[in-house]
């Protein structure tokens, strides 16, 4: 009887999401070239020109906020593997010496993430790399068009699985056995359909996550950690997998349920958007993983 509910109430919140209208048009952007190869300065000021052009497009397109947003990702010392400014917006940006660590977390971020919206990830990809303190480099990466919270998409794991071979291909650049990844949100169910061909990773991260994309535990060598703050809404999601003629709905197994295989690690008393706030138990304890050390009991 529970789990007929909460099909149901998948199935409404399915009818009710298709008609909540597109948030704007698409900004228009130019294709980006072919950058250099490696982790060298020549591609991140070859990505940093792609940057600009799309800023001047957006500009010229009468798209003020895109372009400001463009304008500051653009500016000197800022360090991008990749950028296409295209189908929502695609970016990798770089903290710390990436070439010469040891150890790596890459941040994969979940719902209603772009380019408009990219500072937010940015901020959590500052605060971890300011915890860590030089002891490993950061990737914030939007390598995926991620759903939107009051959307179809973001009830099934369509845009997930789009993600996939973009996530697998990037950890295969930067070496799977130092890099930990951090899921947030959608982001989990991003890194819980791709971890089956991601190798032996240091580590896999989910934090704030309505479920994995999958029906059980993450088939993977990597050891798979799990949090959730208290007052995240999150808990509320409904986990489970309806499979309907025409699509599957729901996003799968509880990450910080016994049953997930998953070492949960204490998150606090934050919201969903409070992982990464400078001096929360998350933070402290993700760092701590992502350097080899235990976090918290």
């Amino acid at each position: 009887m529970l789990a007929r509910l909460r099909g149901q109430a998948l199935a409404a919140a399915l009818a009710a999401s298709v008609v909540v209208p597109l948030s704007g048009s698409e900004v228009p952007a130019p294709a980006p070239r072919r950058p250099p190869e490696g982790l060298t300065q020549a591609r991140y000021e070859a990505v940093r020109q792609d940057i600009l052009v799309a800023g001047r497009t957006a500009a010229a397109h009468g798209q003020a906020r895109r372009a400001a947003a463009l304008r500051a990702m653009a500016e000197p010392g800022r360090r991008f593997l990749f950028f296409d400014g295209r189908d929502g917006g695609r970016a990798a940006e770089v903290f710390g010496d990436l070439a010469g660590a040891s150890r790596v977390a890459v941040l994969v971020p979940g719902s209603d993430t772009g380019l408009d919206t990219y500072e937010r990830l940015r901020t959590g990809a500052r605060a971890l790399q300011e915890e860590l303190g030089g002891r490993a480099a950061v990737v914030a990466w939007l390598g995926y068009r991620t759903p939107g919270t009051l959307g179809a998409a973001v009830l099934t794991t369509g845009r997930a699985d789009d993600a996939v071979p973009a996530l697998r291909s990037f950890v295969r650049e930067l070496g799977p056995a130092r890099v930990s990844l951090l899921c947030h949100s959608y982001g989990a169910v991003v890194c819980g359909r791709a971890a089956a061909g991601l190798g032996r990773l240091a580590n896999i991260v989910l934090y704030g996550a309505p479920g994995t994309g999958t029906d059980g535990p993450l088939r993977t060598p990597a050891p798979v950690w799990a949090a959730r703050g208290t007052r995240d809404w999150v808990a509320n999601v409904p986990h489970v997998r309806l499979r309907l003629p025409f699509l599957t709905l729901g996003l799968g197994p509880d990450p910080v349920a016994p049953s997930s295989g998953a070492r949960v690690v204490p998150a606090g008393d934050g919201g969903h958007s409070d992982y990464l706030r400078p001096g929360s138990p998350f933070l402290r304890n993700v760092a701590a993983i992502v350097t080899g050390a235990a976090p918290d009991a």
